[in-house]
């Protein structure tokens, strides 16, 4: 199958062809069974690693990407990778994750567009999967996790660690796989869904699905670069509204125009400006089809589903867990990560990220994150 960093506007998606920067590959299982039935045949799934796997493989730290992160976790930007990495001051020699010491890995989550198969990847018919895609959910995302810990040796993760979608993918390790994680780190994230979190995800989808270039999400073929980039564009605006905080949309921008515009005159706010800028930032680097794969598994999360609810499947969780929420995050609220440290056996208390960014924080504040990882692998 063909492997679909950003080239073609249409899809916002690595092709092969482009340079693949740190990126590796493995094949999954074929055809690859899926939770809400059906399966995906010829699927690959890329990472990235940092640091070297000792003898017994024994240090091995996973690191789970948010909904529109990748797996460039840490590195500069460069041909194959446009951003710098989002954990960059966390990973490498005498950092958190201490590249002299861990072996740390990160994938691409299955779904995406950075070298994982997704919408925009070929189907066995040469065609781009587009509407075709299977719907996939977070356990699907980590049963392919589990076949890239195979593929490297990794019996047991020293630790596994995410935010957001990556911590709901590292709380489905500790309770999916228990035997084969020794501690986790889920940061800013819940059991389940919300329903606020579905409404919000929910506009997000509409804005895609009404462009008139979604054409049902077969659009990877179009010419000229064309695509749903507008409805992207907009469905980012609504997210990052959610991403960040009111005190900190408030202290940086107030009412204030953007600088040489006026709103009475055909111009913008600053913090329409700060939107739009966010919006045209994601169309040059993600394609919309994986957004709306990835947005949908993430409102259909229930840690309890088949497992005899929520209670009972943290119970199942063994490995030395830290919950950490952000005190000003509005989408994955402090009373989300309260339930998930109150349920864990043997969880400690909720940790607390202090933070004027929201939901964010998890990415910004990298010193208070840094402390809770080498708290987790003390």
């Amino acid at each position: 199958m063909s492997s679909v960093l950003y080239s073609l506007p249409a899809t916002g998606a690595w092709r092969e062809g482009d340079p693949p920067g740190r990126r590796q590959w493995i094949p999954l299982s074929s055809p690859l069974p899926l939770e809400a039935g059906g399966e995906l045949p010829g699927a690959q799934l890329s990472y990235e690693t940092w640091g070297e796997l000792n003898a017994d493989a024994s240090n091995a730290v996973l690191v789970l990407h948010a909904l529109t992160g990748d797996a460039h976790v840490a590195g500069p930007a460069e041909p194959g990778h446009p951003n710098v990495g989002w954990w960059d001051d966390l990973v490498g020699p005498g950092r958190a994750l201490d590249t002299d010491r861990w072996f740390v890995v990160a994938p691409n989550a299955l779904g995406g567009c950075q070298g994982s198969t997704g919408p925009a990847d070929d189907h066995e018919d040469g065609k781009p999967w587009g509407s075709r895609f299977p719907k996939i959910m977070v356990r699907d995302l980590v049963r392919a996790e589990t076949e890239l810990a195979d593929a490297l040796g990794v019996r047991r993760w020293a630790a596994v660690i995410g935010g957001s979608l990556g911590g709901m993918r590292a709380l489905e390790w500790a309770v999916d796989q228990p035997d084969r994680v020794a501690a986790a780190l889920v940061l800013c994230s819940g059991a389940t869904a919300s329903a606020e979190q579905i409404a919000w995800s929910s506009a997000q989808l509409h804005a895609i699905r009404s462009d008139p270039d979604w054409l049902g999400g077969d659009y990877h073929n179009l010419p000229d670069g064309r695509g749903p980039h507008a409805g992207l564009g907009l469905a980012r605006r609504i997210a990052h509204i959610t991403y960040r905080s009111p005190t900190e949309l408030e202290t940086r921008f107030a009412a204030q125009h953007q600088e040489g515009e006026h709103p009475w005159r055909g111009g913008r706010y600053a913090v329409e400006s700060y939107l739009d800028h966010h919006a045209h930032k994601l169309t040059q680097r993600f394609d919309a089809a994986s957004y709306v794969v990835l947005t949908e598994a993430m409102s259909a999360y229930d840690v309890g589903r088949g497992r005899g609810g929520v209670a009972a499947a943290l119970h199942r969780i063994t490995a030395r867990t830290l919950v950490g929420g952000v005190d000003t995050d509005r989408l994955f609220p402090l009373h989300e990560q309260r339930t998930l440290a109150d349920g864990i056996p043997g969880d400690d208390g909720l940790r607390v990220i202090t933070s004027q960014c929201g939901h964010d924080g998890f990415l910004i504040e990298t010193d208070q994150v840094g402390d809770m990882i080498r708290e987790l692998l003390a």
